[in-house]
């Protein structure tokens, strides 16, 4: 049992925080940032070599940037990020002491000494492999082990939340069911458990090939088993993001799920079926079943989708029944009008909920659909796709989330609050453009892994339409204002940290509400127990219509090469 020294009472919400997940949740929060830095910059450097005016590195350069910059944002920043959600989540959501604090001091050195040592690796020139590292290509053997050394210790985090859990429950520091915030957490570690462990199976015998002790790794069985990591990995970043989503949603409307069985059902379906969409990376190997890959990229992606829908529709829904009990009532969208939209804890949240639902899930639908994925999936639709998942909807919601941990956690105010309001929208608008921009020119056939559209040392040359450099162009500058989103984020989180007033007593901007509106009206728009929420159902008939129609122009874009012979 843990003493009340080791406790402290945060002032604004009343919870109990153990100090050592306190400092566990700082550490890797700090370590998260850092890298997010750097793979940023790394990103920014891609995105001006592809941009055809500017042609920034060479193709050496280019692919050593591209697998450090793949490595440090779609791994190393997230997965960080997600251990300091998930001992947020369970000491202190559950109020409770952290299981093992030791030992999670050990699983924290061995990622950071892995995530150093692959980028070290990287760094040295001689494992330009991606992030995918598909073997025959051989990268040292030190960026293998620190990869390993990285599965392992964000392993041990994940085991840790699940003794936290076993902790609060023993001890009875709450009532009931788990609060959803941390039954979508535990959903992200149940998913980053067999992720991170695929990774690491897969990784060692690539280790000892590596060091010469075994000769030959098949093909197709690393691809197979790579990427029931490379993907659900990602998976893990929607459950945890998504969690997120309603942690903000409570904090600052002080709002609860239309249906938490439904919300608690959907994250079911993210641990039953979401990691499958990996087989839109295998639909062309020869070695897997077509039976498989079709009912992959069907049946087992619609439910999948389906978890995402509810979520999508709940989190808002829930936002506008809140807004719609304090009296926010005139039409479909003043309750949207009157949220604080310079709370860049809301602002971050919400446009991560729209850029991950109408960019990243819709084209993750339509790429998932087996006959249009093989004409797409070596082009640039594929990074735009997870340029919408990934930094549009997972980065963007943790810098939300941020903006709520550092008067929370570190005990700060934030410095610079007007930077601050304006840089989720400089970041979302980016890396919104980003993603859309890619797509463009991957529908136009631009391939994703080379670093010349021009294609100027190609034996068989090859001229894109001018829209294809245009969209090559409107990226580059998008990777400009996403690098100024992030560039302020940093100086905020950094400066806050370093210079921002120590939080006292009282309550913070950033976790307060949305005003003081106008007597509630419950009674037209539902009951409590059943609040109607017609702003939000109108967004999401305009979410099916535009899906619809970008499904229909995608097959399209299919029928035109059905007379090819």
């Amino acid at each position: 049992m843990a003493t009340n020294e080791q406790y402290r009472i945060c002032p604004a919400t009343g919870l109990r925080i153990y100090r050592s997940a306190e400092n566990l949740i700082k550490a890797n929060a700090v370590v998260a940032v850092v890298f997010l830095a750097v793979g940023g910059l790394f990103g920014f450097m891609v995105a001006m070599t592809r941009w055809k005016a500017i042609h920034l590195l060479p193709a050496k350069w280019f692919y050593l940037v591209l697998t450090a910059h793949g490595l440090d944002v779609l791994v190393v920043w997230i997965i960080f990020f997600e251990m300091a959600v998930l001992y947020f989540a369970s000491a202190v959501l559950l109020n409770c002491r952290l299981a093992t604090p030791k030992l999670a001091w050990t699983g924290f050195a061995l990622m950071l000494i892995g995530a150093v040592v692959t980028n070290i690796a990287v760094l040295q020139g001689g494992s330009s492999v991606m992030f995918t590292s598909y073997v025959p290509m051989r990268a040292a053997p030190h960026f293998y082990l620190g990869i390993i050394l990285f599965a392992v210790g964000a392993l041990i985090g994940c085991f840790i939340f699940l003794g936290t859990l076993i902790i609060a429950k023993q001890e009875r520091t709450y009532k009931g069911s788990i609060p959803l915030v941390t039954f979508g957490a535990l959903t992200a570690a149940i998913i980053a458990i067999f992720t991170i462990a695929t990774g690491a199976i897969i990784l060692i015998p690539t280790f000892l090939w590596s060091l010469g002790y075994i000769s030959h790794i098949d093909p197709l069985v690393y691809r197979t088993i790579w990427w029931a990591f490379g993907h659900s990995s990602q998976q893990i970043n929607v459950a945890a993001h998504i969690s997120i989503w309603y942690l903000i949603a409570a904090v600052i409307f002080g709002a609860k799920p239309l249906s938490e069985k439904v919300s608690r059902f959907a994250f079911l379906l993210y641990i039953l079926f979401l990691q499958l969409a990996s087989a839109h990376h295998l639909l062309v190997d020869p070695g897997i079943s077509s039976e498989w890959k079709i009912f992959n990229t069907s049946y087992a992606m619609y439910l999948a989708v389906l978890g995402s829908m509810i979520h999508g529709l709940t989190v808002p829904g829930s936002i506008e029944a809140a807004q719609r009990r304090k009296g926010y009532n005139n039409g479909l969208f003043e309750w949207l009008r009157k949220a604080p939209w310079g709370n860049p804890a809301f602002s971050g949240m919400f446009l991560s909920l729209i850029l991950f639902g109408f960019l990243g899930g819709i084209s993750g639908v339509v790429m998932g659909v087996e006959q249009i994925n093989l004409i797409m999936h070596n082009t640039l639709y594929v990074p735009g796709h997870f340029h919408a998942t990934v930094v549009a909807g997972t980065t963007l919601a943790f810098m939300a989330v941020t903006y709520l941990l550092i008067p929370l956690i570190f005990q700060r105010e934030l410095i610079l609050p007007g930077w601050a309001r304006v840089q989720p929208y400089l970041f979302g608008l980016g890396a919104g453009g980003i993603s859309v921009f890619m797509m463009g020119a991957g529908t136009l056939g631009v391939p994703r892994r080379h670093w010349d559209i021009s294609m100027a040392d190609a034996q068989l040359p090859y001229d894109f339409p001018g829209a294809a450099n245009l969209m090559m162009g409107l990226n580059g500058m998008s990777a400009v204002l996403a690098t100024l989103g992030g560039f302020i984020f940093i100086v905020v989180v950094v400066g806050s940290l370093l210079f921002g007033k120590r939080i006292a007593v009282g309550t913070t901007e950033a976790a307060s509400g949305s005003g003081q509106p106008a007597a509630s009206a419950v009674g037209r728009y539902g009951s409590a127990e059943a609040p109607a929420v017609p702003g939000t159902l109108a967004m999401v008939g305009v979410f099916f219509i535009t899906f619809i129609l970008y499904y229909f122009v995608n097959w399209k874009y299919l029928a035109e090469i059905w007379p090819l012979r």
